[in-house]
């Protein structure tokens, strides 16, 4: 393969004090899904808010494509081609459902590039389409989330990033999003998801990060790391 879309660098992330994130590498190669893994407190979430600006970089680089990324604003990123599904789907729950997807399509200007988006996202979503009028706080939780990625979607990125997909929501719909994140991959977008439910995570992900204690315990091939003890063994506080 080439150069990776997503390369990341001794990654430092420290809030005061505490170190969350201890000096990690990673890439993600153009087409790929990569898991990020690893118990609470890990450091998933803090990496992944650091690679979009949310945090900030104590050193190390995050480069994307040919742009050093490193503490970007968050603005910026959709406009580059990377876009963040947050933990917490974070919907805005009194707008509708049409309101919350234009937000993410505030980069683009083509009007053939936004009605592409738009049909894009309902082709993916029809719920959302039935319920474009409707507030999105009155949406169920699995709405919400499938509305948090069609938002995200909305400025056709090259590269998603979820944060907890899955999280709080019944297992029918948590398969529901899995399919979802291989239909888009299948479309062309690659994709870094952090996610707690390991084994459905690594049914879908060509490669994966286990992280403990913010440095990366192990990695490698998802079907390889299923069936690893090492995986275990970062969960359980080992290395």
């Amino acid at each position: 393969m080439g150069q990776p879309l997503l390369q990341v660098r001794s990654l430092d992330v420290r809030y005061g004090a505490v170190q969350a994130v201890d000096g990690i590498n990673f890439d993600v190669e153009q087409g790929e899904i990569v898991a990020l893994l690893g118990a609470n407190g890990a450091g998933k979430s803090s990496t992944l808010n650091a690679l979009v600006g949310l945090v900030p970089t104590f050193s190390g680089e995050v480069i994307f494509e040919d742009n050093n990324i490193t503490n970007i604003r968050p603005e910026m990123l959709p406009g580059l081609g990377m876009t963040l599904s947050p933990e917490g789907r974070r919907v805005f729950g009194t707008l509708s459902v049409a309101e919350n997807l234009q937000m993410g399509a505030f980069g683009l200007r083509d009007p053939n590039e936004i009605a592409a988006a738009w049909d894009r996202v309902f082709d993916l979503f029809p719920i959302l389409a039935e319920r474009r009028n409707q507030f999105a706080g009155t949406l169920s939780g699995g709405q919400q989330q499938m509305l948090a990625v069609g938002r995200a979607l909305m400025s056709n990125p090259k590269m998603l990033l979820l944060d907890e997909p899955s999280l709080g929501l019944a297992p029918k719909i948590i398969e529901q999003i899995f399919e979802l994140i291989k239909t888009l991959n299948d479309q062309g977008v690659t994709i870094l998801v952090v996610e707690q439910n390991v084994s459905m995570a690594l049914d879908i992900a060509h490669r994966a990060y286990v992280l403990a204690n913010g440095t990366v315990a192990t990695s490698g091939a998802a079907e390889e790391l299923a069936e690893s003890s090492n995986l275990q063994n970062a969960y359980l506080g080992g290395a």
